[in-house]
């Protein structure tokens, strides 16, 4: 409940700032401040409705994205809460691990041998396409365990069920999608009128 709280009044102090940082921008620019644009004006209107797929549009957003589906799928598999004495809990989980360092292998595999296909063009782990893509891999990782995990132990019985986890992950994490939005807009919107 306080989260929910807090994310209300993000919202709210981010959507009023964007207003006032456009009243403030076409104060300033009718003043002629050096170096403010008005998002009042013809510039700033263009520039707000054609880069706005452009600001949004970033690896923060995908991130999130993969992050909600994988603790989604995570959650609904049964893994954070499973039980130690069932037969099945117990063989769910060898099996996941054994998934899990397979994974890892693979992922070891790709990217700590010479010339592996995940370092840089110098041989580098940092910056790579192993370091550029580390979210969704770990993402992944976790996907992969929790859904083998939960079709072991019989909490999914159905891809539907499977998709239905990740669905819920992001249903959970909605409102930081909206969140991220507004507060993208608000520092692109910064960025426009004082630099």
């Amino acid at each position: 409940m306080r989260v929910k709280r807090i994310v209300s009044w993000l919202f709210v102090a981010l959507i009023v700032g964007e207003v006032l940082l456009v009243l403030v921008s076409w104060l300033l620019s009718a003043t002629m401040k050096g170096g403010v644009r008005s998002l009042l004006s013809s510039e700033g209107v263009r520039w707000f409705f054609g880069s706005f797929t452009d600001m949004v549009a970033s690896p923060w957003l995908v991130w999130l994205l993969v992050v909600a589906m994988a603790g989604g799928c995570l959650w609904r598999s049964g893994l954070l809460h499973r039980s130690q004495s069932g037969y099945r809990e117990r063989m769910a989980f060898r099996t996941a691990l054994a998934f899990l360092v397979l994974y890892v292998g693979v992922i070891l595999m790709l990217t700590i041998v010479p010339h592996a296909v995940l370092l840089s063009a110098t041989g580098q782990l940092f910056p790579s396409p192993f370091s550029r893509a580390l979210v969704p891999i770990l993402s992944f990782g976790l996907l992969l365990l929790s859904t083998v995990y939960g079709w072991a132990s019989g909490r999914f019985t159905t891809f539907s069920d499977v998709i239905d986890s990740m669905a819920y992950g992001i249903s959970q994490v909605a409102p930081l999608f909206v969140l991220y939005i507004l507060l993208v807009q608000f520092c692109d919107s910064l960025r426009f009128v004082f630099l």
